[in-house]
């Protein structure tokens, strides 16, 4: 059996039936030219061919008695492929809108928690002829980027695939479930080593408090101890700031992945900056638009990884900094480089601290009440009145530079498909892959009812971005103060792609505009 961490233990208490907390993509997929086969089938041979070479599809929960601690995480040796990948077809005339409608409805549901929990969708009659699989996985037992690593598993570099090696055969117990005696004994056994590391980091845990609450002697020898003058503890209240319901809408956008190292080239930021500056800049207007936009400016939950490079273990490695929007900021550039400010000085702060982070921490007998204080926290409406901390949830998971194939089709997009939350009724995530950024947008149906819409305002921020930067024509420099930490490392990418070939570097240009080609997510 393996011990679920403090952090993914923390995802299975906090779920609830109007918060499922499982994250997903959306994949779009042509089929190989003169198909005619049952591609349903052939998904499910596919996964089962495959399964072992990632445990989330072959380990199920194993609950401790009266919820004293964490549960484990035990082999299933009885999976049912027939309920984990299943078939669906839109009705006429199979429109992308449709897809995303579904999508949203399937996202909605909980895991069945005596089972493994992940589902597989496959979803036919497009009117394009193109199928869609839709994947989601609980984030107690995964996070962005081991998210990626599934992938590896499941997607290939070529039509025709690679030769899975068969699982070594094993010695089945038949059972069901552990004992109690067992799972009490793993309990206090997995307590005390939880107490024995968490001793072991006091050290690392003071150095990193010292580095905060004492800053560093500038280059007259002195500290300064003033507090930032922009510093606020809650973000203006919107109507995104509200307790959810289980209903979901969805919305997938892509922008060409060169036109967003484009901007920040040409305007001296990160990618991560021209993420946030285009769901800023398009959040704004949509809220301008309905009357709603508030004085202040709007901030933005940003997950961090808190990865070691080539980390790829399939568990939740992660921890949250809170950035400045700037949407109190009419001039876009004068926005962005707000937002570029925020993120380096929030960044910086990060990589103080970021070691002293525990991922694993002792809960015996938290876990009942931590979920009987979210569930009440849910229903009794308290995130519609108390000030929220951030407005939105935006997350940039860096993805695969190269195209994919999944069993023998062609993968087109690749949007995500994450976590509202009560007080942060949306959600923006988006991903790389194949020359693209796919933008996955998922909220409470009742908070953002036309989520269309706001995907579009995005759209035309991106445009505006890069016209404006299109006009200034020479890159700007900014000094940048560490690498972004909400981005995976060269080195997981460069595993992925080991055999695939070295794209060409993308060439700017300055005197010969490049028309903007956002566009819809293509079904």
């Amino acid at each position: 059996m393996n011990h679920l961490s403090g952090i993914d233990a923390t995802f299975l208490h906090m779920e609830s039936p109007e918060m499922p907390m499982h994250i997903g993509s959306l994949n779009v997929m042509d089929l190989p030219e003169g198909y005619s086969g049952n591609f349903f089938e052939d998904t499910k041979a596919f996964v089962m061919a495959r399964m072992h070479l990632a445990e989330v599809f072959t380990r199920k929960l194993a609950l401790m008695p009266f919820d004293l601690s964490n549960p484990v995480w035990v082999e299933d040796e009885d999976i049912d492929m027939d309920y984990h990948i299943r078939h669906i077809t839109l009705p006429s005339p199979g429109s992308n809108r449709q897809l995303q409608q579904y999508v949203a409805r399937l996202h909605s549901s909980l895991l069945d928690r005596s089972r493994p929990l992940w589902e597989f969708f496959i979803i036919d009659g497009l009117k394009s002829g193109q199928v869609a699989l839709y994947c989601k996985v609980h984030h107690s037992g995964i996070d962005g980027q081991a998210g990626v690593a599934l992938g590896k598993a499941m997607f290939d570099l070529t039509a025709t695939g690679r030769i899975i090696k068969p699982p070594r055969a094993r010695v089945r117990h038949n059972r069901y479930q552990l004992g109690i005696a067992e799972l009490l004994g793993a309990a206090v056994s997995n307590t005390a080593q939880q107490y024995v590391k968490l001793v072991k980091a006091i050290p690392t845990i003071a150095r990193a408090a010292k580095s905060v609450l004492i800053p560093e002697k500038n280059e007259q020898g002195k500290r300064d101890w003033s507090l930032p003058k922009s510093l606020k503890l809650f973000a203006p209240k919107t109507s995104l700031n509200v307790a959810i319901t289980n209903q979901r809408t969805f919305a997938g956008r892509t922008v060409p992945l060169a036109e967003v190292k484009q901007i920040a080239k040409l305007l001296g930021v990160s990618l991560n900056d021209v993420v946030m500056a285009t769901t800023a800049g398009g959040l704004g207007n949509y809220l301008k638009d309905n009357h709603e936009l508030p004085a202040q400016a709007l901030r933005a939950a940003v997950p961090v990884s808190l990865r070691e490079a080539g980390d790829t273990t399939a568990n939740n490695q992660v921890s949250m900094i809170i950035i400045n929007l700037a949407t109190d900021i009419k001039d876009p550039l004068e926005r962005i480089r707000k937002i570029h400010e925020s993120s380096d000085s929030n960044k910086l702060m990060m990589g103080r601290v970021k070691g002293a982070i525990p991922t694993d921490f002792p809960m015996l007998a938290a876990p009942w009440l931590m979920s009987g204080l979210a569930s009440l926290f849910g229903r009794s409406r308290l995130a519609n009145v108390m000030p929220p901390l951030a407005n939105v949830l935006i997350s940039n998971v860096a993805g695969i530079p190269v195209q994919l194939y999944f069993a023998g089709a062609k993968v087109v997009s690749y949007y995500p498909v994450s976590i509202p939350s009560h007080g942060m009724a949306l959600n923006v995530t988006v991903q790389s892959y194949n020359g693209r950024l796919d933008y996955g947008l998922i909220a409470c149906r009742r908070a953002v009812p036309d989520i269309n819409e706001l995907a579009d305002s995005l759209l035309a921020e991106h445009r505006k971005l890069l016209e404006l930067a299109l006009k200034l024509g020479q890159p700007v420099a900014v000094p940048q103060a560490s690498a972004p930490a909400v981005e995976a490392t060269q080195a997981a990418k460069l595993k992925l792609v080991a055999t695939a070939k070295t794209k060409a570097p993308v060439k700017t240009a300055a005197k010969k505009p490049v028309r903007a080609r956002a566009s819809r997510a293509s079904a």
